[in-house]
């Protein structure tokens, strides 16, 4: 008797499967652009490319260009964040969350288009990442313009009120002259003093803000539900010549892969890049964690160990949704998608 009802049971089963699925499933919202930062222009140009069919790293590509010909916040693109020696360099990444595929510029000098240098590493090279005056040379055989001087008038002026006030502040440590500029030796001391005790760690007041270290982190999902990330900077204001930030970094400043989701970052990047808080985001992401929960986990790992770090990221997952956490400061991001008439910004509180 009881064999007479089973194929009953699973007919019935089976025809309200489909609706059991539907509620359990997100809704997906393509194509869609999230940027960290109130930078609306960049979103746009990323959007109206996307909208009419770019991929997702054109997108990307498309609207991180848009900001460093805007000069955002004069920390993304030529122009801003002079080094000690007074000069401008951009570092900048593109992630294709598909293939997995990386490009990225370090310290480049000479070249004022970051993210379409990234993108040139990863189209034409088996490399990853080229750094320094080789990335300039690769650049500008690929076609870029240049070489040029990528300092501006604001720029050097900055340079040079910070020469009046005796180099400070500056990203220096445990150097003579400690309040003046340099050139700077070791201070004379032992190797190990009481103060490097083991998981001691020393607290200086934080060099980066708002509006000194703005690295713009994009993440695309196209209307094929691909997903690209991208990033471009000049870096911390008057760090030391030769310094590479989070921004170049795949798993720091942002980072993709299409049956998860992807995340910007943005902040102390000589702080952030050890923990690779967005490579965590993602790997949170798909292990379950929504977006929300990710990105709170990824920068309270963070402030567990440095709690004066200043930072942020934004996650997204593979259907679209958002969320954004950060420490130190109140952070904004901006995104479109379908749903919305214009770019919307996002505020999140420490």
């Amino acid at each position: 008797m009881a064999r007479s009802y089973l194929p009953i049971i699973l007919s019935t089963l089976l025809l309200f499967l489909p609706l059991l699925t539907a509620v359990e499933a997100e809704p997906k919202k393509f194509p869609v652009v999230v940027s960290t930062w109130p930078f609306k222009e960049a979103v746009r140009a990323a959007w109206r490319a996307v909208d009419k069919g770019s991929s997702a790293v054109e997108a990307v590509v498309e609207g991180c260009s848009a900001c460093e010909e805007l000069r955002c916040d004069g920390t993304v693109g030529p122009g801003g964040s002079p080094n000690e020696n007074g000069e401008t360099m951009l570092d900048a990444l593109v992630m294709d969350g598909v293939t997995m595929e990386v490009g990225a510029v370090a310290a480049m000098r000479y070249v004022k288009d970051g993210i379409k240098a990234a993108w040139l590493v990863m189209k034409h090279s088996q490399h990853t990442l080229l750094a320094g005056e080789g990335a300039s040379a690769f650049a500008i055989s690929m076609g870029l313009p240049g070489p040029m001087n990528l300092s501006s008038p604001e720029s050097v002026k900055k340079w040079s009120d910070w020469k009046e006030k005796r180099c400070q502040p500056n990203f220096r440590k445990n150097v003579v002259p400690a309040n003046d500029c340099g050139p700077y030796k070791p201070e004379s001391r032992d190797i190990c003093t009481e103060s490097c005790e083991v998981g001691r760690i020393e607290y200086r007041v934080p060099l980066v803000g708002p509006h000194n270290h703005d690295t713009i982190s994009m993440a695309v999902i196209d209307k094929m539900g691909h997903i690209a990330v991208g990033t471009s900077t000049n870096g911390a204001t008057f760090k030391i010549p030769g310094r590479v930030g989070d921004g170049p970094i795949a798993g720091s400043s942002a980072y993709a892969d299409n049956e998860v989701g992807g995340c910007g970052a943005t902040g102390d990047g000589d702080i952030m890049m050890r923990f690779l808080p967005c490579y965590q985001v993602v790997e949170s992401m798909r292990q379950g964690m929504k977006p929300r929960e990710a990105a709170k986990d990824a920068v309270s790992r963070i402030a567990r160990k440095f709690p004066d770090f200043v930072g942020a990221v934004v996650a997204v997952d593979k259907n679209g949704s958002h969320a954004g956490a950060c420490h130190g400061w109140t952070f904004q991001y901006s995104v479109q998608d379908p749903d919305m008439d214009d770019v919307q910004v996002f505020t999140v509180l420490p």
